[in-house]
């Protein structure tokens, strides 16, 4: 107190603060001991009141006082020592247009510095009143179905946005946790700051713009795209998704054990897709196949695959008019090699096709090319305000949509996709949103990220899901996140199912319609020979098949597993057949061969005395006989001589 007494000597008629939020007993106290300190006052001043607290903090910020080392900055544009500043969120970003204009008095005081009149007087101007686009009921009912959501799965963060499709206008945001930002109007305590910076769970940090992650399958609307506008696939494009894509060895392609597996979330296969199905069902061999090609399918590679999603906003940030927001991340062969010194593969490029490997984003970006999916094609600049307004309510400035550009994909195109979405509730991935009197479209996503691998051996994941409603006039997009959640269609969709039945009042209750369609024939069948239809041939049986084993690995999983070829005299491959497996003359599965004439099964479990046999079905195939031995891979090849 010393020093700033002694500081003020030289501006004798300037305020100096000697402490903020103090009680009212000792602010009281001080006003009746005024006669004994002359110059002493207590000053009364207005504070921010966050009514939203917790569900808007990410979204308004908080005011604070000026940092020193950007005092002179400050002082520069008018502003004293001791005023506050806005220092995140909205109050930050409209800080000039928020903060208003000082009164001022010219006063005659006696030499102890009492007034005795007033000479002359400025009263102060009011700031602008800024209205933002944020339905305010919708941003409570999304805060509340996330954490409703996150509590029922276990986790402990994750992301809710909303926007108006046709605009670009944001609806909602929710990052959570989330913090509230009355603890910082009145300037926070040093144990209250440190809590905050200490919590393992970030509530600082906002995901919703900040957070760089794999976002798996939800990705899929934008190499969908691009491959119907490049004209690789059309409508009726069918790739065969026998769940598991082997890629021969660049270096000894004709040997089929060193060939690298790329394997789909259904392991059994999802049997023929197009491109409705392969949305609907998000089907991975598929979108491989879209993304980097395979065999004498030629895919969209990497350059148009880069160039499209740029096109859709990923890899820069979207302009959303708040601070901290991230670019995330689409890699280039020049990017792997700058960063990990290694050439582009293939294999990478697959996995960006399925929005895996190095790609990321953040949530807003998500929210933004799916909005350019739904409305056409327009990829709009993220907006928070609506206007500024006068204390009297007069628009001062009206906030209309701005246009970042027109991705390069057509309105017919674009219809296909939506039509996939569609696809995906009525008979697909999402069917639990697909509800009485609301038409909803969306896509799921399960995203795997480096972590702890659980019992199974499987990556730990986040859950996506991207939709909008209605479909046939669309109004509102959302992204749901949930980080570390595990399934999209298990977690993320009932979220946004919740939110939906808010929006449109349908009341939580309302009821789920039943499926339009059914589920793409799977490979596994029961273990009667008679349950399951056994899918169609694709290519001509060798009339006489021999088998040998090509390897015999120790695996992962507790379970045993055989994956293998079907191969003509030639050495080529041959999809499309049956490859039986039973247990003791009991059929258990018949897998069908993919593109690549392979097959695989992976949850043999290990029994004392019981043989089991695979054999080719329509040919007079030599059977092989194993007595599988737990965690162990077999790999196999049916070969005509």
């Amino acid at each position: 107190m010393t020093e700033l007494v002694d500081d003020a000597r030289f501006n004798p008629f300037n305020y100096v603060r000697l402490k903020s939020n103090v009680a009212p007993a000792v602010a009281e106290s001080i006003e009746e001991m005024r006669v004994d300190l002359p110059g002493v006052y207590v000053l009364r001043e207005p504070t921010r009141q966050y009514v939203f607290k917790e569900n808007l903090a990410h979204l308004l910020g908080y005011t604070g006082g000026i940092p020193e080392d950007k005092l002179a900055q400050y002082q520069d544009q008018g502003y004293e020592i001791d005023d506050k500043i806005g220092v995140a969120g909205v109050e930050r970003v409209f800080e000039s247009d928020l903060r208003g204009g000082k009164g001022e008095r010219l006063v005659e005081v006696d030499a102890s510095g009492r007034e005795i009149r007033t000479l002359a007087a400025q009263p102060a101007a009011p700031g602008k009143n800024l209205v933002l686009t944020i339905d305010a009921d919708l941003q409570n009912a999304a805060t509340e179905a996330l954490k409703a959501g996150l509590k029922k799965v276990n986790a402990r963060a994750g992301v809710v946005l909303a926007m108006d499709p046709n605009t670009g206008q944001m609806l909602a945001m929710v990052s959570y946790p989330s913090y509230d930002d009355n603890l910082f109007a009145n300037g926070i305590s040093r144990d209250d700051y440190a809590a905050l910076l200490n919590n393992k769970d970030l509530p600082l940090f906002n995901r919703a713009l900040s957070g760089e992650y794999p976002i798996g399958s939800v990705f899929k609307i934008v190499p969908a795209s691009a491959a119907l506008q490049e004209g690789v696939v059309g409508l009726n494009t069918t790739v065969l998704d026998s769940g598991v894509m082997w890629v021969p060895n660049k270096f000894y392609p004709n040997e089929p054990r060193l060939a690298q597996p790329f394997y789909g979330w259904a392991r059994q296969g999802l049997g023929l897709m197009n491109i409705t199905s392969a949305l609907a069902w998000s089907s991975d061999i598929y979108f491989y196949t879209v993304a980097g090609g395979f065999e004498n399918f030629k895919g969209l590679g990497l350059t148009r695959l880069v160039s499209y999603t740029q096109a859709f906003g990923f890899g820069d940030p979207t302009g959303i008019n708040l601070p901290g927001e991230a670019g995330g991340l689409v890699p280039t062969d020049r990017w792997k090699r700058l960063n990990y010194a290694q050439p582009w593969v293939t294999g990478d490029t697959y996995n960006i096709g399925i929005g895996q490997g190095f790609l990321l984003a953040t949530p807003m970006q998500l929210l933004n090319a799916t909005s350019a999916v739904v409305n056409g094609g327009a990829l709009y600049k993220p907006q928070i305000a609506r206007a500024l307004i006068d204390s009297e309510g007069h628009i001062l400035k009206q906030f209309d949509p701005e246009l970042i550009r027109q991705v390069p994909v057509s309105a017919q195109n674009l219809a296909v996709v939506r039509n996939g979405l569609r696809a995906a509730v009525t008979s697909g991935t999402a069917q639990t949103i697909n509800l009485a009197g609301l038409k909803v479209a969306g896509k799921t996503g399960t995203a795997e990220y480096p972590g702890p691998r659980d019992k199974q051996g499987r990556l730990p994941t986040h859950a996506w899901f991207t939709a909008y409603a209605p479909y046939d006039n669309p109004q509102i997009v959302l992204v749901v996140f949930v980080e570390n959640g595990g399934e999209g269609s298990e977690t993320a969709v009932p979220i946004a199912a919740s939110i939906l039945k808010d929006y449109f009042h349908l009341g939580q209750n309302a009821p789920v319609l039943p499926n339009s369609g059914t589920a793409p024939s799977q490979t596994r069948v029961s273990e009667s020979p008679q349950a399951g239809a056994v899918p169609p041939r694709t290519s001509t049986v060798p009339k006489k098949l021999k088998v040998r084993t090509l390897a015999q690995e120790t695996g992962s999983s507790a379970y045993a597993s055989i994956s293998g070829w079907v191969r003509d005299r030639g050495g080529r491959p041959v999809p499309g057949v049956t490859v039986a497996i039973d247990r003791g003359g009991e059929l258990v599965v018949r897998s069908l061969t993919g593109a690549d004439g392979s097959f695989h099964y992976d949850t043999i479990p290990y029994e004392i005395g019981r043989d089991w046999h695979v054999r080719v079905e329509g040919s007079d195939s030599e059977i092989l006989s194993l007595r599988p031995q737990p965690a162990t891979k077999y790999t196999v090849l049916f070969y005509e001589e």
